[in-house]
């Protein structure tokens, strides 16, 4: 990206900021919507992709980050992850899991991480999201997939474990309040500066953005409509699937929201102090296997035959899933074969491995 088509989204930015500041809230220094009764009045607003709220067009134009964030206990908290609209775990080797952010309104964050390596399957569902990847290195199995003309990324060290070079390694930063490899971190800015450097555009890319990745109900979706069939789930425990931090998620009828727990306490962002909440929780049964003897793992991201669960308002259905190619969403069905309708708000997606049973009361 030239510097020039780097200044025009700052003067883009920079307006939104002056005529709409009397709508919009700073949130971890990022913009974020204030909600208002006549908002679909308002010109230049737009519903995001992500959670169905209300946003500046200009935001809806640029591209999200997808990092890669650990879940080590001592590792915590993240910086930056309370931004994710959604927000992707899966097991990775030694039964620890690892978190897949996806950020849209990353431009104005100091702190973003702190970041780790990627592995192969992670790939598959952030383009989905036509995003700029960000990640510290991964492993050799990822290699053709990450230099592949078409995947725009950062790492702060060899791409892909054995080589690769280190693309973008600018944008990190380490600090000296944690030790490697629990210290490495980016920022708004850092991003934007590199991306300059390397030619990445900040804009959504024309043959792999999707419009639409999933679909919204129309006022607030209870799952009443599915009678007996939509069980009873204020308490979400993935102890089984996520052995290491036994990830769970509470529900509060207050605001409707999952409140997101890891290693037994608040998971909080960083930034803000704040706890993870989500409108929408998925887990996603998808087939795997142990690739080496170090204990990488395959997850079969394309498949149309496997099953999960869909949470929400204090409720659980099953459904069937299918993806079939890299910028292609995942789609999530009903037992009735119609596409499940969102509540408005962030996701959180457990891509579970196949066998390992999600517990729910």
């Amino acid at each position: 990206m030239k510097k020039k088509e780097l200044g025009k989204i700052g003067k883009k930015l920079a307006l939104v900021g002056t005529t709409l500041a009397m709508t919009l809230a700073m949130v971890g220094g990022s913009l974020a919507p204030v909600m208002s009764v006549h908002a679909e009045e308002m010109p230049g607003y737009v519903r995001s992709k992500y959670t169905n709220e209300w946003i500046p067009a200009e935001q809806a134009a640029l591209r999200p980050l997808a990092i890669m964030m650990p879940t080590d206990k001592k590792a915590q908290p993240s910086y930056g992850i309370g931004n994710a609209k959604i927000l992707y775990e899966i097991m990775e080797e030694g039964e620890i899991s690892r978190q897949l952010a996806i950020i849209d309104n990353w431009h104005g964050l100091p702190q973003i991480g702190n970041i780790r390596s990627c592995r192969a399957y992670y790939i598959p569902e952030a383009t989905e999201w036509d995003p700029i990847l960000v990640h510290f290195g991964g492993v050799v199995y990822m290699k053709d997939r990450i230099t592949a003309p078409d995947i725009n990324n950062l790492s702060g060290s060899a791409q892909y474990g054995v080589g690769g070079g280190t693309v973008g390694a600018a944008a990190f930063f380490r600090t000296t309040d944690k030790k490697a490899p629990h210290n490495a971190y980016t920022s708004g800015q850092g991003v934007m500066n590199v991306c300059a450097q390397l030619g990445y555009s900040l804009f959504n890319r024309e043959g792999f953005y999707n419009q639409k990745n999933f679909t919204f109900a129309e006022g607030v979706n209870t799952l009443e409509q599915y009678g007996v069939a939509a069980q009873t789930a204020n308490v979400i425990d993935l102890s089984q699937i996520f052995t290491y931090t036994k990830s769970a998620l509470a529900y509060n009828p207050a605001d409707g929201l999952y409140y997101k727990t890891l290693h037994g306490a608040p998971q909080v962002d960083a930034l803000t102090g704040q706890q993870l909440a989500f409108a929408n929780v998925i887990v996603q049964n998808t087939k795997w296997c142990q690739l080496d003897k170090n204990g990488y793992l395959y997850f079969q991201n394309y498949d149309a035959t496997e099953d999960g669960y869909f949470f929400t308002k204090g409720k659980c259905i099953h459904v069937t899933w299918q993806k079939t190619g890299d910028y292609t969403p995942t789609v999530y069905y009903d037992d009735f074969g119609n596409e499940i309708q969102l509540n408005e708000g962030k996701t959180y997606i457990a891509v579970a491995q196949k066998g390992r049973p999600v517990l729910y009361n």
